[in-house]
């Protein structure tokens, strides 16, 4: 009974720890210390400044300060410089320019913007004392929304307010269909945006979730037999998560990109 009781103690400690990592919290988790962060109310909006908050803001500090030493790089860029050049050659040339053609040159500061911040937001999780603000839901919803409002102003500025509206709808369709058809390519419209908040939000989610139970196994089986093997899959899917972290901001960007080529041309 006793060992249960234990088990059971160590699986609640286990699943608040969890929670703990994953969930946005009021205060900042430094080594040996605790900051309570700010809270912030106008006109009875919740405006605190919380964990995810701050990440965001050293996500655009960080590409503000890489930002600023490439621009002083020589005209043949060195480490930094080189890697910051082949990421941007990569997203111009393998997903800007196949999905948006002669538009992507207008396209590419908003693809670059997203590419850069989700990026380094998905690194942040993985260092000790931070946290992933893309695991989020309101910051992956936040970023859907921008690429929604890329896709809708592209297609208009391409194609005319009215010509965007008319293009959603396929060409040649009887009239009898218009009332059936014009609310599931609106439904359409707006899950584009969902699936990129939904998409990005759960795989940062579940990497994390999944790190963090496999070390929970040694507090809760309370041995120290399942160590090594706990220790070696959690290092295992760490290793992965770098790679999700690589792959999920490659995919908003590219869908993103696919979207807004769809807005921008459009199929008469």
């Amino acid at each position: 009974m006793a060992a249960e009781s234990q088990g059971a103690e160590g699986g609640g400690n286990v699943s608040e720890m969890i929670m703990e990592h994953i969930l946005d919290s009021a205060e900042l988790h430094l080594p040996g210390v605790h900051v309570h962060l700010p809270h912030l109310e106008l006109f009875g909006l919740n405006l605190s400044i919380t964990r995810h908050v701050v990440m965001m803001w050293l996500a655009g500090a960080i590409l503000i300060l890489i930002g600023l030493v490439v621009r002083r790089a020589s005209v043949v860029p060195r480490g930094m410089g080189n890697l910051v050049e082949s990421l941007v050659v990569f997203v111009r040339d393998d997903i800007a320019i196949p999905n948006l053609g002669s538009s992507a040159r207008q396209f590419m500061p908003f693809l670059l913007t997203v590419f850069f911040f989700i990026l380094t937001c998905n690194f942040l999780g993985l260092i000790p004392y931070g946290a992933a603000a893309t695991a989020n839901i309101n910051v992956t919803a936040g970023l859907a929304i921008c690429s929604f409002i890329a896709i809708t102003i592209g297609g208009m500025m391409h194609n005319g307010v009215f010509g965007y509206l008319k293009g959603l709808i396929p060409h040649g369709l009887p009239v009898w269909l218009l009332p059936i058809m014009i609310p599931i390519e609106l439904v359409g419209l707006l899950t584009k945006p969902f699936a990129l908040c939904i998409r990005l939000f759960a795989n940062m989610t579940a990497g994390h979730v999944v790190i963090l139970s496999l070390l929970g196994l040694i507090f809760i089986l309370q041995s120290y037999v399942v160590a090594p093997v706990s220790v070696g899959f959690a290092l295992f899917v760490y290793l992965l998560e770098i790679f999700v972290a690589l792959i999920q901001a490659y995919i908003f960007t590219l869908l993103s990109a696919v979207f807004i080529g769809m807005a921008v041309h459009q199929e008469h």
